[in-house]
């Protein structure tokens, strides 16, 4: 490797905010980690009207929306996802189904990637969601970097609270109303802050 500062892509999609504040404290734990990081989003794919029945939060002006050949440019990623009934929402499978000429020409072959998440209940999906971005980074040549338990507060069953191995996660309750807690920004932070030095590592 060249000894050049890695950079990593956080992106994410966020129908009610709750991933999109996540996002925000993984790229806290990245910057942390002396990594240059950068933020984006995932492109939507439902009309203005079906999102406005949904309440859907507005999407951020600042944040971009990435795109497919940009996904060459970082050392790893880390893709923040809601579930869509224990799986990959549209939005994001989207972008993955959009890259096959990358596929074609091993364009992210040996990259890094993590993830994390949000469901509205603890038996919601946190790990099937995960576990569903996997084949694609298979195909892909992307390696898969779970959180592990390096943060040690995953035990705490005192609380309720999102995350798992697989990595980061908050609870929303099925209508939204829950907002991601401190120990799960926290556990956020820490996820981004790893996965950094990870690629410190790698980049020796």
């Amino acid at each position: 490797m060249s000894g050049k500062t890695p950079l990593v892509y956080v992106i994410y999609y966020s129908t009610f905010g709750h991933v999109e504040k996540m996002a925000h404290h993984v790229v806290k734990g990245v910057e942390r980690s002396g990594v240059d990081v950068k933020l984006f989003r995932v492109a939507e794919t439902l009309t203005e009207d079906i999102l406005k029945k949904m309440k859907a939060i507005p999407k951020p002006s600042d944040v971009p929306v990435i795109k497919t050949e940009q996904l060459t440019e970082p050392d790893g990623f880390l893709f923040g996802l809601p579930t869509r009934f224990g799986t990959t929402p549209a939005q994001l499978k989207a972008l993955f189904d959009s890259c096959g000429s990358l596929w074609l020409s091993g364009a992210l072959y040996g990259k890094f990637a993590g993830t994390f998440f949000s469901t509205a209940t603890q038996g919601g999906g946190q790990e099937t969601t995960a576990l569903s971005c996997v084949p694609f980074f298979v195909h892909q040549g992307i390696r898969y970097v779970p959180l592990g338990y390096k943060y040690p507060k995953i035990n705490n069953n005192e609380v309720v609270h999102g995350g798992s191995p697989w990595g980061a996660g908050t609870l929303a309750n099925p209508d939204g109303s829950r907002q991601p807690t401190e120990l799960e920004l926290e556990m956020a932070e820490i996820q981004g802050f790893e996965f950094g030095n990870l690629m410190k590592q790698i980049k020796k």
